[in-house]
């Protein structure tokens, strides 16, 4: 398995950062995911890093190297993200509860699964053509789809959402079979709110990651002007051809039970208030320690 990868995360006129956003991978399956903390609830930033630092536990106990069931791992892992957020907020004995949206994706077997909740959105594009985009769930997309009027529609107002107290709506897609060159991009609403569909498409069809991914950022940020939400994008190109060299990854020469990750799990985000080294290391413990359980009750 071979792909090249960039991200990038510029904060826009917001007080603080809260999205977050990464990737793990193990000799035969990779997983990327992005979580965009939702502002007017507290600690946005500590969902996001929660549901990330979840995906990615769940990620290493479940990919052996590869994942056996990846729909219902998604399930599971964006669940589990879910519970780990509302626990987080009554221990804390919180009044509201941290809230983020959040979508990944597990490719394997030359094939795609991916899951969403909220507005952050996954782009998929082949030879220049957009072959899939996720749907927000907002009231906006909503009224959109069925063909409805949305200028009086705020579209920032979401029905769902990980941390909230309903259960989270999600949608799971796929599998798409990947083919060589097919570029898939992964973004906040920091992005898509101010750079078009289209916009996106073409950039990504006609420049290299490293080119493509920094100019949409700065375009949305250059619109947003000094209001701009935050921008974060995690950008993939599948079995990149061999003249590429930039953040190129290949898994043919780790071992099998290697996992490799970009999603810190034992390291402070200097974002993230009232989150020291033993606070994080306390939150990955109780992640395995609920995976240890659930297998044991499994087998």
């Amino acid at each position: 398995m071979k792909f090249s990868v960039y991200q990038i995360s510029r904060q826009g006129g917001r007080e603080r950062n809260e999205d977050r956003m990464g990737y793990a991978y193990t000799r035969e399956s990779g997983l990327f995911v992005l979580a965009d903390g939702m502002g007017g609830h507290p600690e946005g930033a500590m969902a996001a890093q929660l549901a990330l630092q979840t995906f990615s536990a769940y990620f290493q106990k479940a990919a052996n190297p590869a994942v056996r069931e990846v729909p219902e791992f998604l399930n599971s892992a964006l669940m589990a993200a879910h519970h780990q957020i509302i626990r987080y907020a009554a221990e804390k004995g919180m009044l509201d509860t941290p809230r983020t949206t959040l979508v990944a994706a597990v490719m394997e077997r030359n094939q795609m699964h991916w899951v969403h909740c909220g507005d952050s959105r996954l782009y998929i594009v082949r030879d220049g053509e957009l072959l899939a985009r996720t749907r927000d769930h907002s009231y906006m997309e909503q009224e959109a789809h069925l063909g409805r009027a949305t200028d009086h529609i705020n579209r920032n107002i979401l029905f769902t959402c990980l941390g909230s107290p309903a259960k989270p709506v999600l949608d799971l897609s796929g599998p798409m079979q990947l083919l060589q060159g097919d570029r898939v991009l992964m973004c906040s609403d920091g992005l898509w709110g101010t750079v078009t569909d289209s916009e996106i498409v073409s950039e990504l069809a006609r420049r290299p990651l490293e080119q493509a991914v920094p100019e949409l950022v700065a375009m949305a940020l250059k619109r947003g002007g000094p209001r701009c939400d935050n921008v974060t994008v995690l950008a993939m190109e599948w079995e990149t051809a061999e003249e590429f060299q930039a953040t190129c990854v290949s898994t043919e020469d780790i071992d099998d039970g290697v996992f490799a990750s970009t999603i810190q799990s034992g390291v402070p985000d200097p974002t993230i208030e009232d989150m020291d080294d033993k606070a994080i290391e306390r939150s990955i413990a109780e992640i395995n320690e609920a995976i240890r359980r659930t297998a044991e009750r499994n087998s």
